[in-house]
């Protein structure tokens, strides 16, 4: 999924929404054409674009770009409901304008996006038009027409900010609430992979990725500059290359995971970093320790209930081990993993109840502090940063296989000053193997 690139309404700070008459600036040009130099590595099977010009500007540069690599390009399909969020009353006004004019109700877009109501001209008033839950009922759709015309094929979706965000959300289950906890920048590529029984969840498997941009972070989002989370997890160890589950088993990084630590350090190494705190478990600290190498004056804060899930009698064993000693329970831990309690260890909840607790006093006290506008580092394990993500974006445990999360991944979480997150980016690992796809261990937690 790509959103569409700089139009000259966004330069101009001017919504856009239905309206067709913007079109890409010379940034926004570049920048599609280095969407399609970092997809080309992809072959993809339909390309599907919004209907209004920037975003087919934007799919026509990329389909281009991708005609440089190895596979065969098919041409963009215009398809209705890829068309932007339908804002009537303000489309074509400057946003400052908009919070003058509309002040209560730019308010409501900004806290509960699903009860904002606009009166459209010639109206009687009896019945008003929510354009939030107008989109995700058209994302909805959307996906209930793609699907189930592509099994076991790769799409590009060249859309707008509200509408990937509203796929986004439809696809993980969330209701038209959450239309303010993703972040879509301009030409950012996110990735969604449906399971072959389409009655299950999708994995987010990235968020929002600008690296390609010269972007390694999405830029602070005008709203939630209070506070920035960069969220990272471990490198490599052994086990996580074999598949052996270690849980609060205290192994140490491999060598692949000390050069994915390296990387990570690489990649944030000119971003400003206020504080840091980790798991004390070794990998996430010897992590955490490699980044802050290129931060001497931070101090890393040592935290237990950061620890990953304790697997009790799973640790140290391979899943074949597992499926012989407990029939059936590695297939609930895939599909019901809220239901699964750990013999002699733990079940989620019990991770959810620390994890997020520990999470919150972190918030908390970043936000206490002075000056606004810091940057903290968290570095932590799968299970924990999987809880987090879930909290983050207002979904519950049984959600946990949504967010995958790579051996030293970053993901970013912006906070206002009340304390309310959006996800700006999820499982950035470009870093490590190159490319958008996520190619680290698949190995057990």
């Amino acid at each position: 999924m790509v959103r569409h690139g700089e139009s000259t309404f966004n330069v101009e700070g001017r919504v856009q929404g239905h309206l067709d008459e913007s079109t890409l600036t010379e940034q926004g040009l570049a920048d599609a054409q280095r969407v399609g130099d970092v997809l080309k590595e992809i072959a993809f099977d339909a390309i599907y674009c919004s209907p209004l010009q920037r975003a087919g500007q934007t799919a026509k540069i990329i389909t281009q770009g991708l005609a440089t690599g190895a596979y065969p390009v098919p041409q963009p399909q215009v398809v209705a409901d890829l068309i932007e969020i339908g804002l009537p009353l303000w489309e074509g006004m400057l946003f400052e304008q908009v919070k003058t004019d509309f002040p209560q109700e730019y308010q409501c877009w900004k806290t509960s996006p699903e009860q904002l109501c606009m009166e459209l001209p010639g109206s009687d008033g009896s019945q008003g038009f929510f354009p939030v839950p107008a989109l995700y009922e058209q994302a909805q759709r959307l996906w209930e027409y793609l699907l189930p015309r592509h099994p076991h094929q790769t799409l590009l979706l060249v859309g707008h900010s509200g509408i990937n965000r509203a796929l986004l959300s439809t696809a993980l289950g969330l209701t038209p609430d959450s239309y303010q906890r993703f972040q879509q920048a301009n030409c950012n590529i996110s990735v969604l992979n449906f399971p072959d029984d389409l009655q299950q969840k999708p994995q987010l498997e990235a968020l929002n990725l600008t690296d390609h941009l010269g972007l390694p972070l999405p830029k602070w989002w005008r709203h939630y500059r209070a506070l920035r989370l960069i969220l990272v997890r471990h490198g490599e160890t052994e086990w996580n290359r074999r598949g052996q589950f270690q849980g609060q088993i205290d192994v140490p990084l491999n060598d692949n995971g000390r050069q994915q630590g390296q990387q990570a350090a690489d990649f944030l190494k000119d971003i400003p970093i206020d504080f840091a705190v980790s798991s004390s478990l070794a990998r996430p600290k010897e992590t955490a320790g490699l980044i802050l190498n290129y931060h001497p004056q931070v101090q890393l804060e040592l935290s237990q209930p950061l620890w990953e899930i304790s697997h009790g009698t799973w640790e140290g064993c391979l899943e074949p081990e597992i499926e012989a000693r407990y029939p059936g329970e590695l297939e609930r831990w895939r599909t019901m993993p809220e239901k699964v309690q750990m013999p002699e260890g733990e079940n989620l909840q019990q991770v959810w109840d620390r994890a997020i607790a520990a999470w919150d006093e972190i918030v908390a006290t970043a936000l206490a502090k002075e000056p606004h506008e810091q940057t903290g580092l968290v570095v932590a394990h799968d299970a924990i940063n999987k809880v987090v993500l879930c909290h983050v974006a207002g979904l519950g445990s049984e959600h946990f296989w949504c967010f995958k999360q790579g051996n030293g991944a970053v993901s970013v979480i912006d906070f206002d000053a009340e304390g309310q997150p959006i996800l700006q980016a999820m499982n950035i690992t470009t870093h490590l193997e190159g490319g958008i796809l996520d190619r680290t261990a698949a190995g057990a937690l």
